[in-house]
C-alpha cells in the first residue's frame, strides 16, 4: 500500500482532477475491478456517478512519471440503458469526459464481450468522432484451460485498436498495459467495424461477432475443466442446496460470534482506555461530559463497526472473486423470485438478521441500483442481533413461561415483513422490478487476490467512516446535550436525571403517541428514542429511567424486570403483556440503528432513507397498535 492517498494528500488530489481520465469498461465478472485494484492499490476512493447512487470506484494510476485518473464503470453486458448502471456507462461513452476507455475483454468468453465491444464501437464518444479504445484482454489462463488459442494478435488486426493481454491477480502485463494507455491517451485510438453504420440492425452486429470468432483457434472437441466438475457438486439439487446453507451460515456467524469480539475490543479501547486518558486530561464538568459521553462515545460507535464491515467486505469479494457468488445465487433464485428479485438478494438479506449495516454493505453484488435500493429498504425489516437482547429482556419479564417461544416469533414476523413489504414494493413503487428468469453467467473458479481485496476492502471501509461517521458522531453529540439540558428541577447543566433533562421532557410530550399501543409511557418513549441510536442500549435506557443497575444478562432482569412490568402495567390499564408484545413488535419494525440509517443514506440517498424510515415507523406503530388490540382482547 502506499502512503499517496487521495483523501490523506490534498495537494496530490488536486493534480489527480486535472489527470487524463481512463475509464473500465467491461462484463460482469471479466476482471475488471480486480484489474483497477491491482493498477491503483490504495490511491482509490469510492465515489457516486454524477445526480445518481451508483457507486464507482476512483483511484490515481500512476504510470512512471504520469498521473492517471482511472475509474471503475458498473459491469454491463450492453448499453441500452436498462437500468441505472448501464446508463451511467451508456452516458460516459456518449458524452462523458474520459479521455480514454480501456475495454477488458474475457478471453475465455470473446462472444459478450466482442458484443459489448461492437456497441462501444458506436458510442459517439465525447466530441461525437467516437471512443477512444484499448482492449485489456483477462482470463487467458481459463481460455487456454478450455482449449482455446491466444486471440490478441487476431483481435488487434480486426477491431485496429491495441490489444494487451494482462492478468490482473499476478499484475503479468500490466506493464506493457500502462505503455499501452499513455500513448493511447494522445492518440485516442477508435475501433474500426466492418458494419456500414450505426445504424445498422443488431442482426449485423451479430454477424459481425460471428465473423471475428470464427477465425479464433477453438478446440476440437469440448474440454471439461475443473469448474464443469465442480459445479456437478455445488448445482446439484440435493447437494448444492447443503452447501449453499453452509455458506450462508459462515456469512452469520461472521457478522455476530466472529466480529463480536473485534467489535467489544475496539469499543473497550475507545470508551476504556482512551476515554479514561481523556477523562485524566479534562477537568471534571459538562466539557469532559460532551468530549467524553458526546463526540468521543460517537467515534467509538463508528470506529466499533469498522472490523464489522471490513470483515463483511473481504467475505463477500471472497466469494465474488472465487466464482461461488454466482452459484449462490444460482441456487438461491426460486425463492428470491418471490420477491421480484433474483438469487443474488439472499445475500444481504442473510446477513441482515446478523446484523443490518453489513448487510447494506452486501447489496453491491446486486447487479442493477433499482434491485439495490429495493434490498436496502427490505434490509431493515431483518431482525438484527441488537434486538434479541431487547426480545430476552420483555420476553423473560412478560412471557416467563414461553419465552422461547414468542422470540421464535419475532424473528417468523421478521420474515414475514420482508416477504409482504417485498411484495407491496414490487407492486407499486417498483413495478419495473417484473419477475424474470435468472440468466447468469457462471465465471470460472480462480483462486481470489487477496492484495486486491484487502485493498479494495479498506478502501469501502474508509469510506463509510468517512460518510457515515459524521452523521453518527453530530447525532450522539446532539443526544447527549439533549441529556444534559436542565428543564426541570433546577439541576446543573450536564448534572441532571433524565426525566428532568431536555432528552425527557420530550420523550413525556412525544408519549400520548403511544397511547392505543399500551405503552406510552415517557420511559418506554425514551427507550425506544435511544433505540433509534442502537437497539442494544434500550435495556440500558429502561435502566437508567429507572435508577436502577443494568442486568448483566437480560434473561434474569432482575429490578428492571419489576419497575418493567410496573411501568408497562399502568401504561396499558393491566394488559401488560399486550403492551409487552406491542412493544416487541414495535422494536423490530421501527428503524434501524443509527449507523444503518447513515450508510443508507450513504448508498440509497436522503430521499429513499427518510422514505424507508416513515415505512417503518407507519408499520410499527399500526401493527402495534394491531397487536396490543388483538391482545388485550385474548386477555
Amino acid at each position: 500500500m502506499s502512503c499517496h492517498d487521495d483523501d490523506a494528500a490534498p495537494a496530490a488530489a488536486t493534480s489527480v482532477l486535472d489527470a487524463p481520465r481512463v475509464v473500465l469498461v467491461g462484463n460482469p465478472n471479466v476482471g475488471k475491478s480486480t484489474l483497477f485494484n491491482a493498477l491503483t492499490g490504495a490511491r482509490q476512493r469510492v465515489v457516486n456517478a454524477p445526480g445518481t447512487t451508483v457507486e464507482l470506484q476512483e483511484g490515481r494510476w500512476r504510470v512512471e512519471d504520469v498521473d492517471l485518473r482511472l475509474v471503475d464503470l458498473p459491469g454491463t453486458y450492453a448499453l441500452q440503458a436498462a437500468s441505472p448502471d448501464e446508463q451511467v456507462v451508456a452516458d460516459e461513452l456518449d458524452g462523458g469526459a474520459a479521455d480514454l476507455v480501456v475495454l477488458v475483454a474475457d478471453a475465455s468468453a470473446l462472444a459478450r464481450s466482442l458484443l459489448l465491444a461492437g456497441q462501444v464501437a458506436r458510442s459517439a464518444g465525447p466530441d461525437g468522432r467516437g471512443v477512444p479504445v484499448v482492449v485489456a484482454l483477462t482470463m487467458g489462463d481459463v481460455a487456454r484451460a478450455r482449449g482455446l488459442g491466444r486471440a490478441a494478435d487476431h483481435l488487434r488486426a480486426r477491431l485496429g485498436v491495441p490489444v494487451v493481454e494482462v492478468d490482473p491477480r499476478t499484475g503479468a502485463g500490466a506493464g506493457e498495459l500502462a505503455r499501452v494507455v499513455t500513448a493511447a491517451v494522445r492518440t485516442r485510438p477508435t475501433m474500426t467495424l466492418a458494419i456500414p453504420d450505426d445504424d445498422a440492425p443488431d442482426d449485423a452486429l451479430y454477424d459481425w461477432v460471428a465473423d471475428v470468432l470464427a477465425a479464433v483457434p477453438a478446440p476440437v472437441r469440448p474440454v471439461r475443466t475443473w469448474s464443469d466438475r465442480i459445479d456437478r457438486v455445488l448445482l446439484d439439487a440435493r447437494l448444492g442446496v447443503p452447501v449453499f446453507l453452509g455458506v450462508m451460515w459462515a456469512l452469520f456467524q461472521l457478522t455476530t460470534s466472529v466480529a463480536a469480539p473485534l467489535v467489544d475490543g475496539v469499543d473497550r479501547l475507545v470508551n476504556g482506555v482512551v476515554a479514561d486518558a481523556v477523562r485524566g486530561v479534562l477537568p471534571t464538568g459538562w466539557l469532559q461530559g460532551l468530549v467524553v459521553d458526546g463526540v468521543l462515545a460517537g467515534a467509538g460507535t463508528v470506529l466499533s463497526f469498522v472490523p464489522l464491515m471490513a470483515l463483511m467486505f473481504v467475505a463477500v469479494a471472497l466469494l465474488e472473486d472465487c466464482g461461488y457468488l454466482a452459484r449462490a445465487a444460482f441456487v438461491a433464485d426460486r425463492a428470491m423470485r418471490t420477491l421480484g428479485l433474483d438469487g443474488r438478494a439472499v445475500l444481504p438479506l442473510v446477513v441482515g438478521f446478523g446484523c443490518n449495516l453489513p448487510a447494506l454493505a452486501a447489496t453491491r453484488t446486486l447487479p442493477h441500483a433499482r434491485q439495490r435500493l429495493l434490498v436496502g429498504l427490505l434490509v431493515p425489516f431483518t431482525s438484527c442481533t441488537a434486538r434479541l437482547t431487547v426480545y430476552v429482556l420483555l420476553a423473560s419479564v412478560f412471557f416467563p413461561e414461553h419465552a422461547g417461544t414468542a422470540i421464535f416469533v419475532m424473528y417468523v414476523a421478521s420474515v414475514l415483513l420482508v416477504v409482504l413489504g417485498g411484495t407491496v414494493l414490487r407492486r407499486t413503487l417498483f413495478r419495473d422490478l417484473v419477475r424474470q428468469p435468472l440468466v447468469l453467467v457462471l465465471p470460472a473458479y480462480q483462486r481470489p487476490g487477496l492484495r486486491a481485496i484487502a485493498v479494495s476492502s479498506a478502501v469501502r471501509a474508509r469510506a463509510f467512516v468517512r460518510k457515515a461517521g459524521s452523521i453518527i458522531v453530530v447525532t450522539l453529540t446532539a443526544v447527549w446535550v439533549l441529556l444534559a439540558v436542565p428543564v426541570a428541577g433546577g439541576h446543573d447543566f450536564a448534572a441532571v436525571p433524565v426525566a428532568d433533562s431536555l432528552y425527557g421532557r420530550a420523550a413525556h410530550t412525544a408519549a400520548p403517541v403511544f397511547g392505543p399501543t399500551g405503552f406510552g409511557s415517557w420511559e418506554a418513549t425514551a427507550a425506544l428514542a435511544t433505540g433509534f441510536v442502537a437497539k442494544e442500549v434500550v435495556v440500558g435506557s429502561f435502566a437508567q429511567t429507572a435508577a436502577v443497575a443494568e442486568p448483566d444478562d437480560p434473561a434474569q432482569p432482575g429490578l428492571v424486570g419489576e419497575r418493567l412490568q410496573a411501568t408497562f402495567d399502568a401504561s396499558s390499564g393491566g394488559h401488560g403483556a399486550a403492551a409487552a408484545a406491542a412493544f416487541l413488535w414495535f422494536v423490530l419494525a421501527y428503524s434501524p440503528c443509527l449507523a444503518t440509517l447513515a450508510e443508507q443514506r450513504r448508498l440509497l440517498g436522503s430521499r429513499w432513507t427518510a422514505f424507508g424510515l416513515v415505512v417503518g415507523l407507519v408499520v410499527a406503530w399500526v401493527g402495534a397498535v394491531l397487536v396490543f388490540t388483538v391482545g388485550k382482547a385474548l386477555g
